[in-house]
This record gives structure tokens, sequence and C-alpha cells, in this order.
């Protein structure tokens, strides 16, 4: 029988003095992480959220594209881009086989669109090096173009059903509030983080995967970092951070700053090249032509939109530097491109 979380044993401290003093928490007794374990599971079974890159016809590859494509970007925004993206480019073969700026345009608003150009580098080298088929263990997977601890660790579980510690952002605070009892985790992943989260690891392969996705479900949507849904939390009885009167963070996150920033400019840059049927002229981009019938067609609107910034000469000087230097754009003869 599943545990309610007024029942299930109430939060210690866990650990040596020692551990505590230098904020790494262990692991519950191994009664008490067979309830959670078992709490979270059944809770999980009953409300996690219908996502494609989790259904049993899913792909390794598809799981890959929602792994990178979900790096800092919520789910709402990720699913018509990713649908799309499947459509077009089933398999790593069919997207290796298309210029890199088509990955690029494909990529929509999503953000930080090196991501797309890291993507397409990952599916050549699963083109080159493995025949066409995603790897399927963690060293093969950290190998890959653009793929990083995270990444390989949760493409191995979701994607291969691989006994994996997959550690993102959800799961660290999950982790911090009910095991270590801070409202948030440390600014930047901790080893002794990394050790909390493998000891937390059910053994069996199936049970492992499983927790790894209820504990970053638990975090997306009820342990969220600025409003959390206590009262729906099906561990609340054994948080250590409720037992603790819910003490406030030692730190205010700092959010990356957006309006006015080269990120937006380059940004707006890249907008512009997404759109365009040709090269687009360096000069369009610090102003429009006196006469619109010289524009380019298709890319008015972004175009626009990249003038109503007013960067000035030297920011956007160094926005379109920084896209070229990343690989995101190419200077063509007659302008400035996506990379062919």
């Amino acid at each position: 029988m599943t545990p309610s979380p007024e029942t299930m044993a109430a939060p210690t401290a866990h650990g040596s003095p020692a551990a505590q003093a230098v904020g790494a928490p262990a692991a519950p007794p191994a009664g008490r992480l067979a309830e959670l374990h078992a709490a979270l599971d059944f809770w999980f079974a009953d409300t996690a959220r219908d996502l494609p890159w989790r259904e049993a016809d899913r792909t390794p590859w598809g799981v890959l594209v929602s792994e990178i494509m979900l790096q800092q970007t919520p789910v709402v925004r990720v699913l018509p881009v990713w649908e799309e993206w499947l459509r077009r480019w089933p398999e790593p073969a069919d997207l290796a086989k298309e210029a890199p700026g088509e990955a690029v345009r494909a990529w929509g608003r999503l953000g930080y669109p090196r991501r797309a150009l890291r993507l397409h580098a990952a599916a050549a080298a699963i083109v080159n090096d493995h025949d066409g088929d995603v790897p399927g263990t963690y060293p093969e997977l950290l190998a890959l173009p653009g793929v990083g601890t995270y990444t390989a660790a949760a493409v191995a579980a979701f994607a291969f059903g691989r006994r994996e510690t997959v550690v993102d952002t959800n799961i660290r605070r999950v982790h911090s509030r009910l095991i270590g009892g801070a409202a948030l985790p440390a600014p930047a992943l901790t080893a002794a983080e990394m050790r909390l989260a493998a000891e937390l690891l059910p053994e069996g392969g199936s049970e492992s995967v499983r927790w790894n996705a209820a504990v970053m479900e638990l975090g997306a949507l009820v342990c969220t970092a600025r409003s959390p849904k206590c009262g729906q939390c099906p561990v609340r009885g054994a948080c250590a951070w409720l037992a603790a009167g819910e003490p406030a963070p030692t730190y205010t996150p700092k959010g990356q700053a957006w309006h006015g920033t080269d990120r937006q400019v380059r940004g707006a840059v890249v907008a512009v090249l997404r759109v365009a049927e040709a090269p687009v002229p360096r000069e369009l981009l610090d102003r429009a032509p006196a006469d619109l019938g010289f524009m380019p067609v298709g890319i008015g609107i972004p175009l626009a939109a990249l003038h109503r910034l007013n960067a000035p000469p030297e920011q956007l000087e160094r926005a379109v530097a920084g896209l070229l230097a990343d690989g995101l754009a190419e200077q063509h003869p007659a302008g400035l491109q996506l990379p062919a």
C-alpha cells in the first residue's frame, strides 16, 4: 500500500553532523527511502503529463531532440516545434542531409539557437559513427557533439531504460527541499548533490527511470521555484523543508537579462535570416531602405522588429560578429545568411 503524505515518517536530519555542516545531506534510511519511491511512483502514474517523448512508440532520436529542446525552455513552447521537427526529420539521417541553416530555421523562437547546430552536428555524428542509430550508452552519448553530462544521462535513461543519475534544475530543487531542508539548491551543481542523487536512485533499471522522471515532474508541476504547491505534494509528510518551517532561500536567483542585451539583438538578427530567401545585405540590418522595393521578400516584419530595438552600431556589430563566430550565420558576397 502506498503511504499517504500524512502517514509517512516525519523527516529527520540525515548524515553526520559534519556532512550537515557542509550542506551535504545523505539519503534517508532504506525503509523511508522505499516509502518515498513508492509514493512518487504512485503519484507519477496518476499525474504525469501526456508528452509525446514519453509515449511507448517514442524513438531514441525523439528523446534526444526533446532533451536538447527542453534545456531552459518550457514544455508548452517545445511541443509544437518538436512535433514539426520529428515530422520533417524522423531519423538522424534526415536532418544530417540538410544544411545546418535549415536546423536553425526550423528552430523557430525556442531561443539559444546554437542548440539547433548542436543537434545537426549530433545527427551527422550518429550517421557517420553509429550507422544512423542513436547510441544507447552514457559514454557513447556523451561523445556526441553538443551532448553534455545531463543530456547523456537523460537519453540513456529515458530512451534506453538504463540506470543513470539524472539531475536537472527541477530534480535539484526537489532534493534540496525534500532531503536537505533548503529552499533552493546551491547556485551551481555540486559533487555532494550528485552523490545524493545517486544514493536516492532505486536499484532496478525501470524503477530508476521512473524515479528520475517522477522527481523531475514533481519539480516542474508541484515543487516549483517560486510558488510551490505543497498541499498537492505526495511526499509533503517527509519534506525536510516543510518540517523546518519553510526557511527562505539564502540567496536570490539572478534571472538572465534580455531587453537591451546583445542576446536580444542576436535573436532579432537570426529572426531576419530565418525568413530570408536570399542573403541579407549588411546595410539592411542597420536601417530600412528608402525604397522598400529593394527589400528582399519576406523579411519586412522581423527587420522592422530589429530596427525598433535601436541597437547602437557597435552592439549590432558585436551581435553579427558573434553569430559569425558561432556558426549561426555566414558572410556571403551578397550579404548575411544562415549556414549552408
